[in-house]
């Protein structure tokens, strides 16, 4: 589906990102118009597949989870990435991992409470089969993190 946004959109857009659990009824009764018109509008761009769902941003600190990793996994043959990527994603602590060019044919994001149990995770991704070596880089410091960055600066 072909969709174009409108002024509209936009402004629904602006709301959503702002707040992905703010009621259809709020952003409606900003915007001067009826709650079936978001309702209406955002099902249009769900089904346009330009909102994907919605998600939490949620601090992993406060959990106890005060690691944060970045492996680079090289693999014996590329062929068998959709493999070891199926694999990685059964290792919860494994946050985002991507089919990368480079030294290394994935790149992944890790948490974790601390670095014993990194290293339980990295021992645990370098098991899988056809994982020829990692290469662990460790966060210092998370200084942005916001998926929806992008999309304020498109519509400016």
């Amino acid at each position: 589906m072909n969709y174009q946004l409108d002024e509209i959109d936009k402004k629904i857009l602006d709301f959503l990102v702002e707040n992905t659990r703010m009621p259809f009824t709020e952003i409606a009764k900003q915007m001067d118009v009826s709650a079936g018109t978001i309702h209406v509008r955002v099902k249009k761009m769900e089904d346009a597949g330009i909102i994907l769902g919605s998600s939490l941003n949620i601090d992993y600190g406060k959990l106890d989870y005060h690691f944060t990793a970045f492996i680079g996994i090289l693999l014996t043959k590329s062929n068998r990435t959709q493999e070891v990527l199926k694999e990685l994603s059964t290792i919860p602590n494994v946050i985002e991992a991507s089919v990368i060019s480079g030294k290394y044919n994935i790149f992944c994001k890790v948490r974790a409470k601390n670095t014993d149990d990194a290293k339980r995770i990295i021992y645990q991704i370098d098991d899988i089969q056809d994982v020829m070596r990692t290469e662990s880089m460790i966060s210092m410091e998370e200084y942005l993190s916001d998926k929806n960055r992008l999309i304020n600066a498109i519509y400016v």
